[in-house]
């Protein structure tokens, strides 16, 4: 019986495309064929990423305005969003704690040749510039600017930016409380709009997706080109990159299934097999925003959530659930610290809590979008920003790894919200 490419699950099809990948790049790096990646291949794996986020604003919109209309009354809301948002910050700090944790006992910053740290600065150094005076912009914003920020003057302008979703929400949420007052009689023809783009938007992604492994051979035979040249380099950072791998996994195989385990129904085998497409798309696009659609998908039709909690849940956690992230740059603060000998007292470590915690609400869920967030928890424990040079060269692959953190944080608060929400589940 002949094996059709249909029959093979996704998550086959996406693993084989990252092997691909691999092999490609790295024939690349040997024959001095970098050029050619860079002009035939890398930009199909863009084509990919762009189609990604130009639904990610449509289904963020028409979800949120689905999932709150679907509430019913505006009690309802309220209850589901303090419930959803109490769950997310309590994850976040748990991740940062784990962060840190392992960060002071495994103590990887001891260890690194100071050799190894002259060349990464002097390698990183108009990287690091550039962030810090993205950062510093941040920093000299009045304590409400980013408050402000989130709510737009310009409808249009607000839903063009993908780096914007905060506004987007904020949006969505006031057309859907909007739509509960006004009441089902009068937004009904609305309603059958907004369920027909959701229909559509959800036919989009399938068709996406169907383009997965090619673009994820794309995206990864671009990564490994453009970083072999560095590989001795992020050699002697191992350890670190180990700490941090090590923490995300605990959070991955031992924090969400026990949350899982503890607070809803479904089987952690389920769980975990279920979410090994969405970690291995937020693994080659390090993007939460990438990633939402099959995200929501997987939630629904694999692990039975409802269509009101997904809707609702999995777009806020893209925007504020940063777990993966947190865990990072938690372990990232107190590397740089170590290796610096900057020592870090109990009032420290409390206000790292804080600024992590804090600072990954908004981060945006595209690759490399906590750096310049790192750099603003550095800042506020009074590490040196210019000390982020050690670790840019193995920010990539690890970013990979925490956006496929940050997407299981998210299914498994929607879990639990949707168990609380009809316990009968």
């Amino acid at each position: 019986m002949s094996l059709s490419l249909k029959s093979i699950p996704l998550y086959v099809l996406i693993l084989a495309g990252m092997v691909v990948g691999v092999l490609i790049g790295f024939v690349a790096v040997e024959t001095e064929g970098q050029s050619v990646i860079t002009d035939w291949i890398k930009p199909f794996g863009e084509i990919f990423m762009r189609l990604l986020k130009f639904v990610a604003i449509p289904l963020v919109f028409v979800s949120l305005v689905k999932g709150v209309a679907n509430l019913g009354n505006v009690s309802a809301l309220s209850k589901l969003g303090l419930r959803t948002i109490s769950l997310y910050i309590g994850t976040t700090i748990i991740a940062v704690v784990v962060g840190l944790t392992l960060a002071e006992v495994i103590a990887p910053g001891k260890i690194v040749p100071s050799e190894s740290v002259g060349r990464l600065q002097d390698k990183y150094n108009a990287t690091v510039a550039q962030k810090s005076v993205l950062a510093t912009q941040i920093e000299e914003k009045a304590p409400l600017d980013s408050l402000v920020e989130i709510f737009p003057e310009n409808l249009i302008n607000a839903m063009s930016r993908n780096d914007n979703m905060l506004s987007v929400i904020f949006i969505a949420l006031f057309v859907g409380v909007a739509i509960l007052i006004v009441g089902k009689d009068a937004t009904a023809p609305l309603m059958k709009v907004i369920d027909s783009l959701n229909a559509v938007i959800l036919k989009m992604i399938d068709l996406i997706m169907k383009l997965a492994p090619i673009g994820v051979a794309a995206l990864i035979a671009g990564m490994v080109s453009d970083t072999a040249g560095d590989l001795n380099l992020l050699g002697a950072l191992g350890l670190y990159a180990l700490t941090v791998i090590i923490g995300l996994l605990t959070l991955i195989f031992i924090f969400y299934p026990l949350l899982i385990k503890l607070f809803t129904k479904i089987p952690v085998s389920k769980f975990l097999k279920s979410m090994i497409p969405v970690q291995l798309m937020a693994f080659t696009t390090s993007s939460s925003a990438a990633t939402l659609p099959l995200n929501m998908k997987t939630a629904k039709d694999k692990l039975g959530v409802s269509e009101k909690t997904v809707s609702f849940v999995l777009p806020v956690g893209m925007t504020i659930n940063m777990d993966g992230t947190s865990c990072y740059q938690a372990i990232s603060a107190v590397f740089i610290a170590q290796v610096l000998g900057i020592e870090l007292g109990l009032q420290q470590m409390l206000i790292l809590i804080m600024a992590t915690v804090i600072s990954s609400i908004g981060t945006p869920g595209i690759p490399g979008g906590g750096i310049v967030i790192l750099i603003m928890v550095l800042t506020s424990v009074g590490i040196p920003p210019e000390g982020l040079a050690l670790i840019l060269g193995m920010d990539r692959p690890l970013d990979m790894l925490r956006t496929a953190v940050n997407v299981t944080g998210d299914v498994a608060v929607a879990a639990i919200v949707d168990q609380s929400t009809d316990p009968h589940k």
